[in-house]
């Protein structure tokens, strides 16, 4: 009878993983980064210009920065996961069947992010701060794809909010299991609370650049390590932990140094004290802010 209420009260398995729409499959991965690039991209928008920035900026930064976020992202699970890639000829470029290493996708996007901004004469460490809040819950929303995609969640759970999983996605070994951690949910949701957490927080407290995008590491990085503790999915291990583990703990002492240092340096750039950004005029020279009567 406990065995019949807890899949009663487990969450479902997906029931569909792609949308048909002629002679095209729409995957529902691929809708939740985009819908999670979407949110991005508007709420970075409306910080931005709250400092004073150009909007097309944003979009600029925004569209580049996804195409290389996704292939950093790709080429990072690809090096560390190459075992687990298909046998066929385009394997490595399948990023429909999923397999997007946050890591890479999160450089890639920031590195190319900040060289656009800093070719348009504008704050790089203005621009980090924010689109940090905006990344995270991209990050979030994504999470669902991997709901669909059924991959990714942790070990067997009875627990009422445990996630089924279909047959010929549950682990080797694992056939008779049928309910798992939701890590996705996990995820999605501590990515939502780090996220207003974290746009608080910048709100309440003069903050130098790049100190929100600093929490944002950490924030992420200290969920990471919790959620690498129960994902079952395959992984390089050193030591008896996952790699993500490790990647995710020198990330966290690293964004907690480079919070620090952020806090302490000179402010030498707009809105390294959480005001508003001064953006440049064309010659290059800052515009000033009108004199209030």
């Amino acid at each position: 009878m406990h065995g019949v209420a807890t899949v009663i009260a487990s969450i479902p398995a997906p029931s569909v993983r792609q949308i048909s729409l002629g002679p095209f499959d729409i995957r529902l991965y691929a809708l939740c980064l985009l819908g999670g690039v979407a949110v991005a991209t508007w709420l970075t928008m409306r910080r931005w210009t709250a400092r004073g920035g150009d909007p097309d900026l944003v979009f600029e930064v925004a569209l580049w920065s996804v195409l290389a976020g996704i292939l950093g992202g790709r080429l990072y699970h690809v090096i560390t996961s190459w075992d687990q890639l298909g046998d066929e000829w385009y394997a490595p470029l399948a990023i429909w069947e999923g397999g997007l290493g946050i890591w890479g996708g999160v450089l890639a996007g920031v590195l190319t992010g900040a060289y656009i901004t800093h070719r348009r004469g504008e704050s790089v460490f203005a621009m980090m701060d924010a689109a940090a809040p905006g990344i995270l819950i991209a990050q979030g929303i994504g999470r669902l794809g991997n709901y669909f995609n059924q991959e990714l969640y942790g070990s067997p759970t009875d627990l009422p909010w445990g996630l089924e999983v279909a047959l010929g996605f549950r682990p080797d070994g694992q056939e008779l299991i049928s309910t798992y951690h939701p890590t996705f949910l996990y995820e999605m949701l501590w990515n939502f609370a780090g996220a207003a957490l974290i746009i608080w927080l910048g709100h309440h407290y003069r903050l130098k650049a790049p100190g929100v995008f600093c929490l944002y590491v950490a924030i992420y990085s200290l969920g990471r390590i919790f959620w690498e503790q129960l994902r079952v999915d395959p992984s390089k291990e050193f030591l008896g932990q996952r790699l993500n583990f490790y990647v995710a703990l020198v990330l966290l002492i690293g964004a907690a140094i480079a919070f620090v240092w952020s806090q302490r340096r000179a402010a030498d750039e707009p809105g390294d004290r959480g005001s508003p950004g001064l953006p440049r005029r064309a010659g290059g020279s800052r515009a000033r802010p009108a004199k209030r009567g």
